[in-house]
């Protein structure tokens, strides 16, 4: 964990540093879809998503571990298996699951393996966890199409696996960007998120 998200999340961490994952996320409601996907930091990936239309709500959270009900501490230990993720509500007649996928690659740096900008480890892998076959078959073809138009010359590294458990982060993780915005921003951009993604993605990026 780098010196800036430490002191972002210091505060927070000292007042909940004993609270554990909440309950097992329950299921969208009738007429709404849901996604999960993972890149890096959960404080930027809900900020990011949050400004798509048709986005109903994000949770951060933990997914595709061994423990459950890890916490923060343990996933961020990088020894329960978990990566930070994110669980995507959306209203499917405003914004498809493809739109959703075109807005997690731009937002992401596919071509690193366990690691996004500049939180290194296995709990930061990006990844696409997909829910149902159908999702699965449109993750794999937005990939393929993306690696035939891709604007950089990496590969794309970026898993798509099946969704296991997903588990919501504590509390004080939930809109941290709009909790603490000085320190989210203080966060983002010591971390050189937003340069990395206009490096590889143009004005497209981010």
């Amino acid at each position: 964990m780098i010196a800036a998200r430490l002191l972002a999340g210091l505060a927070a961490l000292l007042l909940a540093s004993s609270a554990l994952a909440q309950a097992p996320a329950p299921p969208a409601s009738k007429g709404q879809a849901r996604a999960i996907v993972a890149g890096g930091c959960f404080w930027c990936v809900e900020s990011d998503f949050d400004k798509v239309p048709g986005v109903i709500s994000t949770t951060s959270g933990y997914i595709g571990g061994q423990k459950r009900n890890p916490t923060y501490q343990e996933v961020s230990a990088g020894g329960t298996g978990h990566a930070e993720a994110v669980e995507i509500v959306y209203d499917p007649k405003q914004v498809s699951y493809e739109k959703l996928l075109e807005v997690f690659w731009k937002n992401i740096d596919p071509t690193v393996k366990n690691r996004q900008f500049c939180d290194v480890g296995s709990q930061y892998r990006s990844a696409i966890f997909y829910l149902d076959e159908e999702q699965k078959r449109l993750a794999e073809a937005s990939k393929a199409a993306l690696m035939k138009s891709k604007p950089f010359r990496g590969d794309i590294v970026t898993e798509i696996v099946p969704a296991g458990e997903f588990w919501p982060a504590e509390e004080y993780h939930q809109d941290y960007y709009k909790k603490n915005p000085l320190r989210y921003k203080f966060y983002r951009s010591g971390c050189g998120r937003d340069a990395r993604l206009q490096e590889l993605w143009g004005k497209s990026g981010g």
